[in-house]
């Protein structure tokens, strides 16, 4: 009994066994099969995963290319600083805490604490981000000593943007600052994410952001060794950067500078064009800003005092600003009414002080009005009777028609963003400007307005400087560009923005002679003549004066209305009158009389331009100017 029962244990235990053998024979067989895949059949994929964790490809940021002026004074620049910065992914705990242990090394004020949260919540594909930039050699000292307990923290040198002149050309120049969602779009878009990889920064207005993929470069990599900490062991291979292409303006840094003191604290703008290129000698807008303030991200008080101020410094008005010309529009009147046959030169008018169109009175400002009155006489002394009557004969189509081929109340094409259409009035323009039938019609009396440069009238400083330049170049119209040509910094090669007419307008040369003889007068026995007594040089120029506020005819003296209800000064003019080499517009905001406050600023630019001559102070409100109808 006891025999029987041994045997079948012993059968059970050789089957159980035999069981377990196979067991661990088919889970070896498992593993080695798992073994030959891993290290045969997946060997090179597993490979390049361990040369990944042993290998960082880290980008190396190019310098971003040169601006400079047509001289070759540089503009923006760049110069290299540490930065300490946090990759938040390898951060070991709480953000905040890490930062409080850091505080203790290196300064961190809690303006870097606010401007660092805001810049992890506002940005993304950024493998770090920096808390501190201009980092003294002494506090890079005191990291690197104690970097071993600070894991997710870095020092790092970065190539930083500068502005070497503040302020001076801030709303030509642009700015860069920290990337945002959009510009990210917009490098997807380019289909250039591997080229920014490891940039921070992005042209956001100005030449800045037009250029922006000119100027940024190629970036570089380097295959780094790292160890199970992440620091750097040896550099195994390095592709170097190709640094930014460069920009030549056609800018004039003296004349620019010349332009922008003459304004002093008044708002305004200022276009100064070449005439036979269309090359931009001079594009002011004041008051400006310092660039520097938003390289590294702008701090929050800084941002509320721009974005706040009643004196708007954002805003560039050279483009963006839309004005009624005043009577800088009459020499464009006079040229439409010759090109129409609606006048001759010595077609005239009795001038009664007043122009009457069915029940309404339109006056001019001179009292008694000017008595007889020829096309060059309406220029000189800028009478609006003469153009009350025009406008009413040339009709509202006829003077858009006209005004449309000098780019008037279109975009002129510049090469910045930002630009405005302003508005060059229309039967059509009203028909798709209002919404009910009752104010899409064109009234008649609407019209006379127009004619001396008020209305529905709005107008650039650009569109003006445009209009003026095209005249000046007898009807040959270029579109206005601030870069000559981009320079390739690695070869030297230069690609030329070469100056090509827009087109040339259909006017006869006599024509255009009689309203540049009129505008010559201007300044010499005209309304623009007190600016530019003793001028070494002849210029043809015209004063306007553009109402911001409506007083339906009653009698005011500016200077006893509110600051923001005065008139805007306006000026055009271009020198010397025989051959041409500068055509301008100026605008004062508020400034009142054309011949007080804008020419005298034309005046400084002309001499500069044409005798070198600068001036040390603003150029001074003349008091004594005649109030003409401008």
């Amino acid at each position: 009994m006891q025999i029987d029962n041994a045997a079948d244990d012993l059968g059970r235990f050789t089957g159980r066994l035999t069981f377990a053998g196979a067991f661990v024979l088919l889970c070896f067989g498992a593993l080695f099969l798992r073994f030959l895949w891993l290290q045969v059949v997946q060997h090179d994929y597993y490979q390049t995963r361990a040369e990944d964790n042993r290998i960082a490809l880290v980008p190396i940021l190019p310098n971003r290319g040169l601006i400079a002026d047509r001289n070759g004074m540089v503009l923006a620049r760049n110069f290299s600083a540490y930065t300490l910065e946090i990759m938040p992914n390898k951060l070991h705990g709480g953000l905040d805490a890490a930062i409080d242990s850091l505080a203790g090394v290196v300064d961190i004020q809690p303006r870097d604490r606010r401007r660092f949260k805001k810049l992890l919540e506002e940005t993304r594909t950024i493998e770090s981000l920096p808390i501190r930039t201009h980092l003294a050699d002494e506090e890079v000292a005191r990291f690197v000593a104690q970097r071993y307990r600070f894991p997710g923290f870095e020092v790092r040198a970065r190539l930083f943007r500068d502005y070497p002149r503040g302020s001076f050309g801030s709303h030509l120049l642009g700015y860069i600052s920290r990337l945002s969602d959009k510009d990210v779009e917009k490098i997807e878009q380019r289909e250039q994410e591997a080229n920014y990889r490891g940039t921070h920064h992005f042209g956001k207005s100005g030449l800045e952001q037009r250029y922006e993929f000119d100027l940024h470069g190629v970036t570089g990599f380097e295959q780094v060794e790292v160890d199970a900490g992440g620091r750097a062991v040896r550099v195994l291979a390095r592709t170097p950067p190709t640094a930014g292409n460069n920009l030549r303006l056609t800018i004039d840094a003296g004349l620019q500078e010349v332009a922008e003191n003459a304004f002093g604290e008044r708002r305004g703008a200022l276009v100064a064009i070449e005439p036979a290129t269309g090359g931009i000698l001079a594009l002011v807008s004041m008051p400006n800003f310092d660039p520097n303030l938003f390289v590294d991200g702008i701090a929050g008080q800084d941002w509320d005092e721009l974005n706040n101020s009643p004196d708007k410094p954002m805003v560039n008005r050279a483009l963006n600003g839309a004005y009624p010309p005043g009577s800088t529009f009459k020499p464009f009147m006079a040229l439409a009414a010759l090109t129409a046959g609606k006048r001759t030169p010595e077609q005239t008018i009795a001038d009664p002080g007043f122009f009457r169109f069915g029940n309404h009175t339109f006056r001019d400002d001179k009292k008694g009005g000017h008595g007889l009155v020829d096309m060059y006489k309406s220029i000189v002394v800028s009478c609006d009777t003469y153009y009350y009557q025009l406008a009413n004969d040339l009709g509202i189509d006829g003077i858009a028609g006209f005004m449309g081929q000098l780019g008037l109340g279109q975009r002129t094409g510049i090469d910045i963003a930002g630009e405005s259409e302003g508005v060059l009035p229309s039967q059509e323009w009203k028909k798709k400007r209002f919404k009910k039938p009752e104010q899409q019609k064109w009234y008649a009396g609407e019209t006379i307005s127009i004619g001396i440069g008020q209305g529905y009238n709005a107008y650039t400083p650009v569109q003006l400087a445009q209009a003026t330049a095209t005249l000046a170049n007898d009807g040959v119209m270029f579109r206005p560009h601030l870069v000559q040509y981009v320079e390739d910094a690695r070869t030297g090669e230069k690609r030329y923005i070469e100056p090509r007419p827009i087109r040339t307008l259909p006017l006869r040369q006599a024509d255009i002679d009689v309203i540049k003889h009129a505008m010559i007068g201007v300044n010499k026995e005209g309304t623009g003549a007190r600016a530019f007594a003793g001028a070494e040089y002849v210029s043809a120029g015209k004063t306007g004066t553009a109402q911001v506020f409506s007083y339906k005819g009653v009698e005011h003296k500016t200077e006893h209305m509110q600051a923001h209800l005065r008139d805007h000064a306006l000026f055009i003019a271009f020198a010397p009158a025989d051959k041409p080499t500068i055509a301008l517009a100026v605008l004062v905001e508020n400034g009142g009389f054309g011949a007080r406050a804008a020419a005298p600023i034309a005046r400084q630019v002309l001499d500069y331009h044409l005798l070198g001559k600068r001036a040390r102070t603003p150029a001074p409100v003349d008091a004594t100017a005649e109030e003409e109808a401008e």
